[in-house]
């Protein structure tokens, strides 16, 4: 059904490294308060909502987060 092709959407050069800018950036996905993080507490959340719309809307912010 998927089909993994390691091309990028837009193809970039890079000329100089800048480490504190890759931290920035790593710690706004993966960090506490991150979107990886935003994310996981959205779905863990609903499974604690009462009714199924709480339900899918929490779904729904968890998965485009």
């Amino acid at each position: 059904m998927w089909t993994y092709t390691r091309n990028l959407q837009y193809p970039i050069n890079i000329r100089k490294t800048n480490p504190k800018l890759a931290k920035v950036i790593i710690s706004q996905y993966g960090g506490p308060d991150g979107e990886l993080a935003a994310s996981l507490r959205y779905l863990s959340q609903r499974f604690g909502m009462p009714d199924e719309k709480s339900k899918a809307v929490l779904n729904d912010i968890g998965t485009e987060e």
